[in-house]
């Protein structure tokens, strides 16, 4: 498997796991709710998913970037599924999205076993984080889109993702 990388500040950063590929059947992952229950892409089939995989809620781009897709997500619909991923604990994820007043994004954590990061290329190794990267699921499961975010202090493309969630059938 190649290496790919990412940076921070300049910085690169090997990212490790099994790349995920436009046009096949999204890798299954079990995160944590801030419940501490189990979940998996399976509990969203039949919706368009986006996945937004993020460092930590508690910087300031991960910050802006959840609580635009918080935004976004009001106007998506039903048949829209938000998903924001991270390694902070689901205790922490809970206090910011309370302070932060999100309620469409559901927030997880692969902090136990990196099952997201792993399954989907996104793990930074060594440091333990998740690249900043969005993923856009159809109904059928099928990945559509995928933004790896070269440089992880920055923000993604808002508007492509919403275009790839148009076609997606959201």
């Amino acid at each position: 498997m190649n290496q790919r990388h990412v940076t921070m500040h300049g910085h690169p950063l090997t990212l490790v796991g099994h790349p995920a590929k436009i046009g096949e059947t999204a890798p299954d992952f079990t995160v944590i709710n801030a419940k501490m229950q189990p979940v998996t892409i399976g509990d969203y089939s039949g919706k368009t998913i986006v996945i937004s995989s993020v460092p930590s809620l508690d910087t300031p781009v991960c910050d802006t970037e959840t609580r635009k897709f918080n935004e976004m997500a009001t106007r998506l619909g039903d048949n829209v599924v938000v998903l924001t991923i991270s390694m902070d604990l689901p205790f922490a994820q809970a206090r910011w999205c309370g302070a932060a007043g999100i309620d469409r994004v559901v927030t997880l954590s692969d902090h136990a076993t990196a099952s997201f990061g792993l399954a989907y290329g996104v793990l930074i190794d060594n440091l333990r984080l998740l690249a900043r990267s969005i993923f856009v699921i159809d109904p059928a499961g099928i990945i559509q889109s995928i933004q790896l975010v070269p440089e992880i202090t920055s923000e993604p493309d808002y508007d492509a993702v919403l275009a790839a969630i148009h076609r997606s059938g959201g």
